[in-house]
């Protein structure tokens, strides 16, 4: 069972996250595009079958616990995760770039997420793989 480290704040100022930013400082975030280790990702490579998915894809983020679609825009969504007990809310991002997904989650509060965020991407990442949306190195 995945929890969120962070607060419901207002949706508002979140919905000018940009995917494509790299991770502050804080260890509560992990993104494809960051190169530090403690927040990198792997490189989310789509397959032939996944090129042509985006729905899908969508629809599986938001099987992730606690996940409801914050923003929808032609090959972007954002999804906010709340944690079950104490409703802190993360925001997990996605956006198809070429033949790749940018992948973004994060705490919108609080200093560390004890890997909650990892672990969310982690999952996106099998449910990617076991629908085969992947290429597998």
């Amino acid at each position: 069972m995945l929890v969120g480290c962070g607060s419901p704040d207002s949706a508002s100022e979140y919905a000018t996250i940009e995917v494509n930013q790299p991770c502050g400082e804080k260890p509560n975030c992990v993104s494809t595009v960051d190169t530090r280790e403690a927040h990198n990702l792997a490189p989310f490579e789509l397959s032939h079958k996944g090129l042509e998915q985006w729905e899908h894809i969508e629809q599986l983020a938001l099987s992730l616990p606690g996940a409801s679609l914050a923003t929808k825009k032609d090959d972007y969504f954002r999804v906010e995760c709340t944690s079950k007990i104490f409703r802190f809310v993360d925001d997990f991002e996605v956006r198809k770039q070429a033949n790749q997904l940018i992948v973004r989650s994060e705490s919108r509060t609080g200093y560390s997420d004890f890997g909650v965020n990892r672990d969310r991407a982690d999952s996106f990442r099998v449910m990617l793989e076991k629908e085969g949306y992947l290429t597998l190195n």
